[in-house]
């Protein structure tokens, strides 16, 4: 089921939580929706399960307007954060339970149940009680009971938080595979970029109740709308660099003289720093304050003057307190303007 918003805006009293965003969620596809904490996140998904109502605005299923439906007439699945697992029933009649309120006939519901145990593969421990599982069997239960009316929409909010990190690694990984199975639309909402850049089609950036952009990850990543958006992915962050110091880096670049005078800041990731042994080639320099090693993860931490250059993927690992000149493809590189917007540059070349 396709779903979209048309202009829509969500108030509580005097605070604006969504700010007329529109959007629209192609059927049959995973999308997440990503950013920090009050950005409304969790309020654009209560919208669209119904459990709460937009101040303006319309609300779309495919071509029906659901604005004013409630949470049951919208057909909607929930997995909230906390599962929500009854603790007296078995896995069985947990996952059964929502087609017990609808009067499915017994037979049909314990079918329907097992057929839903098999997929998130929890099968062999439907006669456990929830306090008997794992978080991880727990999570796939909660999945399997919101799968059980054949939802045409399904909502995951924050579902891995409670998760260790081996396990939400491993239960991501599921989700994808339950989704691609069941092609039921899936809306996934979370604050951890890894999460919604391993598993979406698409991912809606959000901040301030706006959509900072909306798109596939690989374009997300690489080609920012803004500085926020480039600021909020990437592990270690993308290195800012202000340029009311130091505008000479633009000199590397074949750029018209009205678009240079628009670049106030620079953003490169820390991937696509180069070393270079020529300092005439490089776009900056500094002494190397700390190399951290985690497993075969090696992060540069160059430090020249008050700024701090961070680096990975070195050709050479340097030592601590070697002064290194570096330099970076202009490809590799994102101008921003004064407001944080993106800066279009074309036909840029090797530097």
């Amino acid at each position: 089921m396709q779903v979209r918003f048309e202009n829509v805006q969500m108030s509580y009293g005097d605070k604006n939580v969504l700010n007329h965003i529109n959007f629209n969620i192609p059927e049959g596809k995973l999308v997440s929706i990503l950013g920090p904490s009050g950005c409304g996140k969790s309020t654009t998904l209560m919208l669209i399960s119904g459990l709460t109502f937009p101040s303006s605005g319309k609300i779309l299923f495919g071509d029906k307007e659901v604005t004013k439906l409630d949470a049951v007439k919208r057909k909607v699945g929930m997995v909230f954060q906390n599962y929500a697992l009854y603790p007296h029933l078995s896995v069985l009649e947990n996952i059964m339970f929502p087609l017990k309120m609808e009067k499915m006939p017994k037979k049909e519901r314990e079918a329907r149940a097992l057929e839903l145990a098999e997929l998130v593969q929890i099968l062999d421990h439907v006669h456990k009680k929830p306090k008997q599982l794992s978080g991880g069997q727990q999570q796939r239960v909660a999945i399997a009971r919101a799968l059980a009316k054949e939802p045409s929409i399904l909502l995951m909010d924050e579902p891995l938080s409670n998760l260790d990190a081996r396990l939400r690694i491993e239960m991501r990984e599921e989700i994808r595979r339950i989704q691609q199975e069941t092609g039921v639309t899936t809306i996934f909402v979370t604050h951890d970029q890894e999460e919604a850049l391993s598993i979406s089609d698409e991912v809606m950036v959000l901040n301030e109740g706006a959509i900072q952009q909306y798109s596939d990850p690989i374009t997300l990543y690489n080609k920012p709308n803004n500085q926020f958006v480039a600021q909020f992915l990437g592990t270690p962050l993308i290195n800012m660099i202000n340029l009311n110091q130091g505008r000479e880096i633009l000199d590397w670049i074949p750029i018209s003289d009205e678009t240079n005078t628009q670049i106030k800041k620079i953003g490169i990731r820390a991937e696509d720093i180069l070393a270079t042994e020529d300092p005439h080639k490089a776009l900056f320099s500094g002494i190397v304050r700390h190399v951290a090693r985690v497993g075969k993860d090696i992060t540069v931490y160059i430090k020249d003057g008050e700024n701090e250059i961070v680096a990975t993927d070195l050709d050479t690992i340097p030592e601590e307190g070697e002064q290194l000149y570096l330099t970076a493809s202009a490809d590799k590189i994102h101008f921003f303007n004064r407001e944080g917007g993106i800066v279009l540059v074309k036909e840029v070349s090797t530097v």
